[in-house]
């Protein structure tokens, strides 16, 4: 039955029923962790084979190039054919980095501070105002750039088809409003996939802002867990068609297909914008980690044989999604009190409970020994202003201790929901 449905005594006895259960579930001292989208143990065993690839001194050398020294700044011709290859761009609009694209993004918005943009008319830290727009639910770390440069953050309503291109066209007519944020396929959290038609608004974008910038992070570009690959369009070509070539930055990396703290990244956008930023970057770099590339290039072969190590991947973590889903299903769907979205890729789920729950739930969840994303990470500023949205990350425990958390999870959203219809809130403080 509907919690709504229920009358007073039927709650009364519900909530005492749950409350024991998670009394219960207290008395285990669990310490579990779905905090962030970790790969698992055995997803890193599968790959780490990777490391003896290069086991010679001339294993190391690539088209006459000793990769273990200084040189070539942009990255190994091999890696950008790899990555474009993979993307769907061009060896030529790629720029390899370090293991992390975060790094790659933050360094983006760094130099358009400090220096601007290509067609900037002078670095973002000297206007009075700077603003980015954030598709909310969205990306904690992405809100977070834009805040450690004091950016004001402008949610954007994320709908079925990605963001609310009527509010992103409308937003970016102010001047000081310098750049969006998008996660295109299994966005992160809810696990949309863009919408061709969203794709080409974003692309034919007219900004007031000359050097307005789509941050477009392709994270999870093959990162399906059930069904077969989904190809995604190439960003560059539909915005270079579109008249806008330099207003687009994507970004992906190897993260989650080999080592999370020893993978390569890569940047890729148009030629133009790629000499700007290397003139930039070469005075902080002298190159990134070219033995890394050329081992994860050895490795990865090209985009087919990739494509068959990403279905290794997906076995794994296809029956975790299935396990917490399953629990949803069966002890959260009939009772009303929480929706979500069941995604095909990417790395998490996202819940939305009756209003004013999520801290509630994820505070009694701690109290349980589960550790889960804050309550508000999916929001600009850390502002859900529903108070509903959590983001489940089931990668990284094995099946068995992820279980016990979504068991965990399932009886402290049912509390949290009891307390607020009963109105005992503070019972389990």
């Amino acid at each position: 039955m509907k919690y709504a449905d229920m009358t007073a005594a039927q709650l009364q006895a519900e909530y005492d029923k749950v409350a024991e259960a998670f009394d219960g579930w207290k008395e285990k001292k669990l310490k579990l962790d779905m905090s962030r989208g970790k790969p698992g143990k055995e997803q890193l065993d599968l790959v780490s084979d990777m490391l003896t690839v290069l086991s010679k001194p001339e294993d190391c050398v690539e088209d006459g190039l000793d990769v273990r020294n200084y040189g070539e700044l942009t990255g190994l011709l091999c890696a950008k054919k790899l990555f474009a290859e993979i993307l769907g761009c061009q060896p030529e609009e790629c720029f390899i980095g370090g293991n992390a694209s975060l790094s790659l993004m933050y360094d983006t918005i760094a130099k358009a501070y400090t220096h601007g943009l290509l067609h900037s008319e002078k670095p973002w830290s000297k206007l009075d105002t700077v603003k980015f727009l954030c598709p909310a639910p969205g990306y904690d770390r992405h809100f977070g750039v834009s805040k450690s440069f004091g950016m004001e953050l402008i949610p954007i309503p994320m709908t079925e088809n990605g963001p609310d291109m009527d509010a992103v066209e409308e937003a970016v007519k102010d001047p000081a409003v310098k750049g969006i944020w998008c996660v295109p396929k299994y966005s992160n959290p809810d696990g949309i996939i863009y919408s061709a038609e969203t794709i080409e608004r974003i692309a034919r974008l007219k900004p007031a802002a000359p050097d307005f910038i789509v941050m477009w992070d392709n994270a999870y570009c093959i990162h399906e867990f059930e069904g077969d690959y989904v190809p995604f369009p190439d960003m560059l070509s539909i915005c270079r068609q579109a008249g806008n070539p330099d207003m687009v930055f994507e970004y992906a990396s190897t993260s989650k297909v080999t080592f999370p703290g020893a993978g390569v990244s890569v940047m890729a956008s148009s030629v133009d914008n790629l000499k700007y930023m290397t003139s930039l970057i070469t005075y902080q770099s002298i190159s990134y980690d070219k033995v890394n590339q050329l081992r994860h290039v050895r490795y990865l072969k090209d985009k087919a044989h990739t494509l068959e190590l990403m279905k290794k991947h997906a076995a794994i973590l296809g029956p975790k999604f299935k396990a917490v889903l399953d629990a949803l299903d069966q002890e959260i769907a009939p009772l009303g009190i929480a929706s979500w979205k069941r995604p095909t890729g990417g790395y998490f789920i996202s819940l939305d409970t009756m209003d004013g729950l999520a801290k509630r739930t994820l505070a009694l969840c701690k109290e349980a020994g589960v550790v889960m994303t804050s309550a508000g990470a999916t929001f600009p500023n850390g502002n859900d202003p529903r108070d509903r949205n959590i983001r489940i990350a089931p990668s990284l425990p094995p099946v068995a201790e992820l279980e016990q958390a979504v068991g965990v999870f399932c009886v402290c959203l049912r509390l949290a929901a009891l307390e607020k219809l009963l109105g005992k809130e503070a019972a389990h403080a």
